[in-house]
């Protein structure tokens, strides 16, 4: 046994463990072994009675709300000698805090791995709102001046009306005919932003360019749209039958798919813009609001779907932007059946990463490519730089950015590849660096 996300060890007892109650009764639950070191050695207790007595002291007076009904203290024994398990289960009045400390960061506990940790202030807003169980695009928007120019658009493309009995069915009105928050979320006045980058190699460290893209969520959802696009570059490859077959560096209907995804199940209560990154080998998707309570990363594979935004996800599928609630995460690992690279999804207790990589990174056997959106790479690239060398003696690095239109780091890997097949001979070192046909 060791300590983990739901296993906590203490030699004897101390009120850091009223902490780690917290944390267990905040989380997942968890037990809590009094009489343990760090490293697992049993060392047993003098009074494990009087180590029950303080644990229930806590789970009545320490803590808040009380979690007497979810907290149980039994003396166990481990190699011969008397150990107390405290085991706390899940609350559901959460958030619980330490009495003297309070509703804050400071008070508020959650468990990250194997370690207590204070829980952030949008984490226990976001118990909070689970416990009272409000539902952000149903709340009324504080905003009630509100006008719908993107949105009218875009439903008009789709055939569909858009008039108040409309707007009352979707959840932009509530009973009182005030505007709701997902109203608030469709309109021009949108408070919430994406924010796109794109990066020069796999790391962020230098940018080549950037965008934010705000209004309506519908619009943002059009310009992120087209922004990957222009950098989803179209290759050719030649077949066995002689026919040029293309594709695409990403799969159009995972990039789709994450996108939806991005939007539908972002926590909008957080103010803070979601992510898109592109790198020369992947592309990444960021929004704010871990998975919904009760769902586990398991579920999300299954296709498993609790909606966090139950009014915005039946607009999108009314506008047919998503066929099925839970279909997202499944369409997107089919998109890459067979590729030996696969998409990667990463869950924090705030935060969802979708990860997908690169069809045809560069490191990768390519054949061939055809130029769209300023790039060009593979065999087609190799071709033109022999062709330049029949006119001149030497080409440097700087040279083959400028003739393909690629950035430092593919321009780079391209003269490498060539060297190392054995095409091209390097010469000179650091700024002098000049290669010649073999």
């Amino acid at each position: 046994m060791h300590e983990g996300t739901n296993v906590e060890f203490k030699s004897t007892w101390t009120d850091g463990i009223k902490k780690t109650m917290v944390a267990f009764a905040n989380t997942e639950g968890g037990s809590i072994y009094i009489g343990i070191s760090d490293e697992g050695e049993i060392l047993g207790l003098d009074d494990p009675d009087a180590c029950i007595v303080r644990a229930a002291q806590a789970a009545a007076n320490a803590i808040r709300p009380d979690i007497t009904l979810c907290t149980r203290a039994d003396i166990i024994e481990k190699d011969g000698l008397p150990v107390v398990e405290v085991k706390v289960q899940r609350g559901t009045a959460r958030p619980y805090y330490l009495a003297e400390k309070g509703v804050r960061p400071s008070g508020v506990f959650v468990r990250q791995g194997a370690m207590t940790a204070s829980a952030s202030e949008s984490a226990i807003l976001a118990m909070i709102r689970e416990s009272a169980h409000d539902i952000f695009d149903a709340e009324r928007s504080l905003d009630q001046e509100l006008t719908f120019d993107e949105a009218q658009r875009f439903f008009s493309e789709h055939d569909i009306a858009f008039g108040k009995q409309q707007m009352r069915s979707l959840g932009f009105i509530d009973d009182a005919g005030t505007f709701t928050n997902t109203a608030l979320l469709f309109s021009d006045q949108c408070p919430v932003t994406v924010k796109a980058a794109v990066f020069e190699g796999d790391t962020k460290s230098i940018f080549k360019d950037r965008f934010e893209f705000s209004g309506s969520i519908l619009k943002q959802l059009r310009e992120t749209i087209d922004f990957i696009n222009r950098y989803n570059a179209t290759r050719s490859e030649i077949g066995t039958d002689m026919r040029r077959i293309d594709r695409r560096d990403y799969p159009e209907n995972a990039i789709r798919e994450a996108l939806l995804n991005m939007f539908v199940h972002r926590d909008y209560s957080v103010p803070a813009p979601a992510l898109v990154s592109v790198f020369d080998q992947r592309v990444e998707f960021v929004n704010f609001g871990g998975l919904v309570a009760g769902m586990s990363a398991d579920d999300l594979m299954m296709g498993v779907s609790l909606q966090r935004n139950p009014h915005l996800a039946m607009t999108f599928y009314r506008l047919k932007l998503i066929e099925a609630y839970g279909t997202g995460i499944p369409k997107i690992m089919e998109s890459y059946t067979g590729a030996d690279l696969q998409p990667e999804f990463d869950v924090a207790s705030n935060s969802f990463r979708t990860t997908l990589p690169s069809l045809l990174a560069p490191h990768r056997e390519v054949i061939t490519t055809v130029r769209e959106h300023g790039t060009v790479s593979g065999g087609i690239q190799e071709g033109r730089v022999l062709e330049y060398l029949k006119e001149h003696e030497y080409i440097s690095r700087s040279e083959v950015e400028a003739l393909l239109g690629i950035s430092r780091s593919p321009a780079g890997q391209l003269l490498s590849r060539m060297e190392k097949s054995g095409q091209l001979t390097k010469t000179g070192a650091g700024k002098n660096t000049r290669y010649a046909r073999t």
